[in-house]
């Protein structure tokens, strides 16, 4: 039936595509008035006069008027961030079935037919449900079960991709994959572990693939935390599209498998997909396929999986014909209209020689099978994990046993099958670490190896390796992987101990992966670093909750006395802005403790804190706005402390209460953190991610097309070279 304007309001705007130029305008336009609204309203600033901000808003609404699309996060609608108890149970419409399975091109051909079918990645995510009403967000829902599942509407809205108000004014209900990409996910897993470092938590952070991430990011209570992990959206089939009634309280007429009185696809699942994108989703890439043409597409897709920046398990085929499809109906538990396919992994066949039982710092002892090295998909793979005890005992491991290994999806080797079924393999009865006395526990019906030495030298690792990081010792060599290794040979028991590895030289320069100029890089590193600030020492000495910003507010109310900074109560301590009682009595506890004051004359024995210069002002007030807290300088900045000369100050009134971002190469300074460090001296904040609360970004290449500088384009943030920043801290001498 023709499109006609009284039984389809604004079918035109429906049907238009938004021009990329315009889309671009409007994702600029609002970033700019998000950042300006939070330097107003947030942090008493200005960054543009009213009468600009007015002009900016009216031509972002008269755009979004104009297209029928509204961007999640516009300033022309309020989305906030709610925080709930728990999640909604919500059963779904229409039951939410998986899809049969096949590792076969040929199975797959045979299935379509002589139908024609699309073809599109198999995301690994979080399936999603989006209803929309009137053209705004109205209901989330997971998959759940596929009958039920929960309600996450506040969280979808801070999805980065999706709109929240859309052209089409009726009922629309979609499908689609929420996932993390891979760029993202290692930023996000690299934020997650300084902000743990950043609070002295010696717990690992890290997630270990895409999908758990965006599992535990889609379901969170708080939906700022959703918006802080880069969520994106990827509709994959439409469900629903009913037009809203006319005044006279009639739908308008449409067929297509849309629901009654849609929109017409003409009977094809690929015009639903085109209408998706023109109402502002993002669809999943799609193939147009035939029984002649699919092998190459799949092998099209297959070729780009190593590099593919979202997480991929497989294809979907789906049948283009609407109504066919449709008439096929449904097994028990499948549809019948698609089909997945999912990647035949290439296996081979080699001998185990050997499993290592790795302990961590947790005080798990994991197995890892060693075996003859064999090629998968393009890469030589000696060793694969085997989880746990279930793991080892499922498969009959014994050493000599010929197994047959592969990579899961294509990335993570795994032992596929034992072709001996030996199980000669003993379990250890003693850590390999401390050689303490092991025990298997049940843990969710998983048996588990555990050393059960509290003193277990292997627990301590992440101590240690805190203590060598960039922004503590910056000990460049003393990796995790080292430090196991030397605390293994009973080189290091405690922090002084690494200033006299040179007592150990014969045993380090014959170590795997090491040897004379290697050690000699080490030893080079480890005696630049007796020479630091005490901001880095005290983060260093992993007092629970101390991270690198709490120790320097520490430090700079203290004036770099560490004796008076140990001798200080519990309650002078909780009177230092930005510290609190509990931080305080964490403090007090470790400094409290014997052996650990003990610790610390031993450790000044080898490493000298050079004492910083303060401003007058450097109390309370100036060590937040150093730990990055909203207060510039107090009213007696510019004074400098008594002893010291004005020309050791730095000049950080225009640095103070700012945040930064420092990307790219620097040259300048000896390193980022050298950059980082300088900037949280004079009062500034670093943080690893640009967004609206970012005030400079500094990337040495400003034209740069990295997602860095183009998140800052688009907000509208300065981005300074170097010699830029150095110009406003009013730094000449580097």
């Amino acid at each position: 039936m023709a499109d006609t304007v009284d039984s389809r309001k604004g079918q035109e705007t429906d049907r238009r595509e938004i021009p990329a130029d315009k889309r671009s305008r409007m994702e600029y336009l609002a970033g700019l008035l998000n950042r300006a609204s939070e330097a107003y309203y947030a942090h008493d600033t200005e960054i543009m006069s009213n009468l600009e901000y007015d002009s900016l808003y009216d031509e972002l609404r008269a755009l979004e008027e104009e297209t029928g699309f509204v961007m999640a996060g516009s300033p022309t609608v309020s989305v906030g961030y709610a925080a709930v108890e728990e999640l909604p149970r919500v059963r779904h419409e229409k039951p939410m079935l998986s899809l049969d399975k096949t590792k076969s091109r040929e199975d797959l051909a045979d299935w379509l037919g002589d139908r024609t079918g699309l073809l599109s990645w198999k995301l690994d995510g979080l399936t999603v449900v989006l209803t929309y009403e009137g053209g705004r967000l109205a209901r989330a829902v997971t998959r759940g079960n596929g009958e039920i599942g929960e309600e996450i509407t506040a969280n979808a809205a801070a999805f980065r991709n999706v709109p929240a108000r859309i052209p089409f004014a009726g009922r629309l209900t979609l499908r689609g994959e929420a996932v993390i990409r891979y760029s993202d996910f290692d930023r996000i897993n690299e934020e997650l572990a300084q902000e743990a470092a950043d609070r002295g938590t010696a717990e690992s952070v890290l997630y270990k693939n895409p999908r758990n991430l965006c599992s535990g990011s889609v379901r969170q209570l708080d939906s700022a935390v959703t918006a802080r992990r880069r969520v994106r959206f990827y509709a994959f089939s439409l469900v629903e599209a009913a037009e809203a009634p006319s005044e006279n309280g009639e739908g308008g007429a449409g067929n297509g498998g849309a629901g009654d009185g849609g929109p017409d696809f003409g009977n094809s699942r690929l015009e639903q997909l085109r209408f998706l994108e023109r109402q502002g989703f993002e669809t999943v890439e799609t193939a147009v396929v035939t029984r002649d043409s699919i092998a190459g597409q799949i092998q099209a897709f297959e070729d780009r999986i190593r590099d593919f920046d979202l997480p991929s398990d497989g294809l979907v085929l789906l049948l283009d014909d609407i109504a066919y499809g449709e008439s096929l109906g449904r097994t028990a538990k499948f549809p019948r209209n698609a089909i997945a396919f999912k990647w035949a992994d290439e296996q081979q066949e080699t001998t185990l020689t050997e499993v290592e039982w790795s302990a961590s710092r947790t005080g798990l002892i994991n197995p890892v099978a060693i075996f003859e090295p064999v090629e998968l998909e393009g890469t030589t793979v000696r060793r694969a994990s085997v989880h746990n005890v279930s793991i080892v005992r499922a498969l009959q491991l014994g050493i000599g046993d010929r197994i047959t290994v592969y990579k899961a999806n294509m990335i993570i080797p795994q032992i596929a099958e034992n072709l001996t079924r030996s199980g000669t393999l003993q379990i250890p009865d003693q850590c390999p670490v401390c050689g303490g006395k092991t025990e298997i526990r049940r843990e969710i019906d998983t048996e588990v190896l555990v050393c059960t030495n509290p003193e277990c030298p292997a627990k301590k690792i992440k101590a240690f390796t805190l203590f060598a990081s960039r922004s503590a010792m910056n000990i460049e060599g003393l990796s995790e992987m080292t430090l196991e290794k030397f605390i293994a040979e009973g080189f290091i028991h405690e922090f002084p101990d690494i200033y006299h590895l040179d007592r150990h030289r014969d045993s380090i320069v014959e170590m795997e992966g090491f040897g004379d100029k290697s050690y000699t890089r080490l030893m080079d590193s480890i005696e630049k670093s007796r020479h630091t600030t005490l901001p880095r020492l005290v983060y260093a000495l992993g007092i629970a909750g101390i991270g690198a910003a709490n120790a320097r507010v520490l430090c700079d109310h203290f004036r770099d006395d560490l004796q008076a900074l140990a001798a200080a109560s519990a309650e002078e301590l909780g009177q230092i802005e930005g510290i609190g009682p509990v931080l305080a009595g964490a403090v007090h506890a470790w400094f409290e403790e014997e052996k650990n004051t003990a610790m610390v004359s031993r450790l000044l024995q080898e490493v000298h804190p050079a004492q910083r210069s303060f401003r007058l002002s450097a109390g309370p007030a100036a060590a937040a706005a150093g730990a990055g807290g909203q207060e510039g300088p107090g009213p007696d900045a510019g004074q400098t402390a008594p002893g010291a000369g004005a020309e050791d100050m730095p000049a950080a009134d225009a640095i103070a209460g700012k945040t930064f971002v420092v990307t790219g190469k620097v040259s300048h300074f000896p390193n980022r953190d050298a950059l980082k460090e300088y900037i949280a001296d004079r009062g500034g904040k670093v943080t690893g991610s640009v967004s609206a609360k970012t005030d400079y970004l500094i990337n040495n290449d400003v034209s740069s097309t990295s997602s860095k500088n183009k998140k800052a384009a688009e907000l509208g943030i300065p981005i300074l070279s170097e010699e830029d920043f150095l110009q406003l801290a009013g730094d000449k001498e580097l």
